[in-house]
């Protein structure tokens, strides 16, 4: 990918952690760090690589995303609004009673939501099911879902884990969000996960390594699982939780606790300096 690619959607990415934070901000709760740590790979798969179209978003035929890990909504609705899906006016009304952005997304209230998340493990397993629809349709559409990496502790995830390599779903890529904190800290101490490549690969999938901020890396991570046959592929991204602000990244308090007013300025501060030094790049 050239630099001036990953430079727009450098800056495409950390105005959908704009928007993620004003939707929490106004919101006064919700789930900042971790929807901070998915920007990226959100803006690479709506904006280079997943065939949709924001005009007409049941488009048959379209790419298929599930955000397993539905807490963290403020990223993916933030995406959807700077793809065009809606109005990114309408982030202020997050979590608000009647608005149609909920603290989870919700299938056919937010246009290109495909499905309701929030119960963790639940959307990679229907995930999983839409890939096989595909397969069974004779479809060429591939299916996308973010996992957290406290999201494995599920039961669940693992009887996905079996089901995708035995129906050989090769169009059927998951990104597991690997910051290695949930609510209560470090993953490996609240019950661990790792190693989490081994065990994918175990179960029978085709496993990626790969940084969750470098464009140049996710975009060859999504390339090689285009081109596995036969098994889906499991991309585990090393992340920072809630990257690209200072005083929330690596911070396991800023999981699900919304900014004050100073915070929340401080951040935005810090994001619109961001943009601005890339903007001078171009």
């Amino acid at each position: 990918m050239d630099a001036k690619r990953i430079t727009e959607l450098s800056i495409i990415a950390n105005k959908v952690r704009k928007h993620a934070l004003t939707g929490v901000y106004n919101a006064a709760s919700g789930h900042p760090g971790g929807s901070l740590s998915i920007a990226d790979v959100l803006t690479y798969l709506y904006f280079e690589v997943m065939n949709i179209d924001p005009k007409n978003p049941k488009m048959e035929g379209r790419d298929r995303f599930v955000l397993s890990k539905g807490h963290t909504a403020p990223a993916l609705y933030g995406t959807l609004a700077e793809r065009g899906f809606f109005d990114p006016a309408e982030m202020k009304n997050l979590r608000k009673f009647g608005s149609f952005l909920q603290g989870h997304p919700v299938l056919d209230k937010v246009p290109g939501v495909e499905m309701s998340t929030g119960s963790l493990g639940q959307g990679v397993c229907v995930a999983g099911g839409m890939a096989l629809a595909a397969k069974l349709d004779n479809k060429d559409y591939r299916v996308y879902s973010i996992l957290g990496d406290g999201e494995l502790e599920e039961g669940q995830v693992w009887e996905q884990a079996m089901f995708a390599p035995h129906y050989k779903l090769d169009n059927f890529t998951i990104f597991i969000d690997n910051n290695g904190l949930q609510i209560d800290g470090d993953i490996t101490k609240v019950m661990n996960p790792t190693p989490i490549d081994k065990k994918f690969e175990a179960f029978g999938w085709h496993v990626i390594k790969c940084g969750a901020h470098d464009f140049n890396e996710l975009e060859a991570a999504v390339n090689e699982a285009k081109a596995t046959k036969g098994k889906p592929t499991a991309v585990i991204m090393k992340s920072v939780k809630g990257k690209n602000v200072s005083f929330m990244e690596n911070n396991p308090a800023w999981h699900g606790a919304a900014p004050k007013e100073d915070d929340y300025n401080k951040a935005i501060a810090e994001l619109d300096e961001q943009i601005k030094r890339l903007e001078a790049s171009l």
